[in-house]
């Protein structure tokens, strides 16, 4: 049977890893997962009890296409908790998860061959969400001057229709503080290009808080997600703000597309939104993380990094060891049993020499998965 050009994307690498180190395990071996974004700690104690209680109370059934009413208000009363911005609810579109909203915001945003920058190193399923719609992604190099974030004289002269920028980053982990922000939201406003904010990693940050885009523009798209600050990757549920006369164009298509995002999931998704305590734990725990990795990556030869403002990622350039982040990757699994993602995942040409680290699990295994590189890379040093 034929397919189309559209599908013929990259891989998404790092899930290629997760499959690699899930095989090991299978045969017995214990793997310490740096590799994935994904935090070790379930959804909130009482946002599963909360939905515990409505699996009980009645069906969950169809809602209705841009979500639940009392959630898109919840993440409004959040914009105002977090940034003292106040939201319209009609201007919140719940997601099947980020995902979902980089395809509506995609489509809704960009004719078939249209050209949308973004960061690199960056977030790969962009490269390839695009690809899939028929637009042709423009990979801007970042350099580690500007903590791998673009800036508008890294724009100059380059045909966009959109602009991507995701602050806390991934994989880097670095932010824009607001001047920078603005800086780049001016220089699209100007020239009629539109601006994609991906914000799923706010909330976790170790200093200064991550400056939301619509703290200083309505005129943009922001994407969102339950999976990282509220620890619920598996329940597929994100949101994204639009501005007010693109919520029209975004239902119809969210209708067609998705019908709606899971019930199940949004009634977790609001419950979980009043569980500071226990998320600003898991953050706690990130932060000690953080501090370790940034003491026990050197020790194992990894110290050319960008310490990270946000998110739960350490970039790392390993070019002094490697030129093919891949198979270095590869050997790093089999012979100490610790998941790296690749840097190649981030940056199809200079990430070939860099791998990112992720500390999103339990302390524990971050002081394991230090070890066995620190024994490995001390015993290897010599081979």
């Amino acid at each position: 049977m034929r397919s189309s050009r559209r599908g013929a994307v990259d891989p998404f690498i790092v899930m290629d890893v997760m499959e690699e180190a899930r095989q090991l395990e299978a045969a017995g071996r214990q793997v310490i997962h740096m590799e994935v974004g994904q935090p070790g700690t379930p959804a909130p104690g009482a946002a599963r009890a909360a939905l515990a209680g409505a699996m009980e109370s009645g069906a969950l059934g169809y809602t209705v296409a841009l979500g639940l009413p009392q959630l898109r208000a919840g993440i409004a009363r959040l914009y105002q908790r977090w940034y003292g911005v106040t939201l319209d609810p009609e201007r919140v579109v719940v997601t099947s998860g980020s995902s979902a909203a980089f395809l509506l915001a995609f489509t809704a945003l960009f004719e078939a061959g249209d050209k949308v920058a973004l960061g690199e190193p960056g977030y790969p399923s962009y490269r390839q969400i695009l690809r899939a719609l028929s637009l042709q992604p423009v990979g801007i190099p970042t350099s580690p001057a500007n903590r791998f974030q673009p800036t508008p004289a890294d724009l100059a002269g380059i045909e966009m229709a959109g602009l991507i920028v995701a602050s806390p980053g991934n994989p880097t982990g670095t932010m824009l503080d607001r001047a920078a922000l603005t800086a780049l939201i001016d220089h699209c406003a100007g020239r009629g290009i539109s601006f994609v904010s991906d914000e799923i990693y706010h909330g976790l940050h170790y200093g200064d808080r991550a400056v939301s885009a619509l703290e200083i523009s309505d005129d943009c798209y922001v994407i969102n997600s339950f999976s990282k600050y509220f620890s619920m990757t598996g329940w597929r549920v994100g949101w994204m703000v639009v501005p007010k006369d693109h919520v029209r164009l975004i239902e119809r298509l969210a209708q067609n597309m998705f019908i709606c995002p899971p019930h199940a999931s949004q009634v977790v998704a609001l419950a979980a939104l009043d569980c500071v305590d226990e998320l600003e734990a898991n953050r706690a725990t990130y932060a000690q993380n953080r501090r370790l990795m940034l003491d026990g990556l050197p020790s194992a030869g990894f110290a050319r990094i960008a310490p990270p403002d946000g998110a739960f990622y350490v970039y790392a350039d390993v070019s002094d060891r490697t030129g093919d982040s891949l198979a270095f990757a590869r050997q790093i699994l089999h012979e100490t049993g610790v998941a790296v993602t690749p840097g190649v995942d981030f940056d199809p040409v200079r990430g070939r020499q860099s791998l990112r680290f992720s500390y999103a699990r339990a302390t524990a295994d971050i002081v394991e998965g230090l070890a066995r590189l620190q024994r490995f890379f001390g015993e290897g040093s010599a081979r």
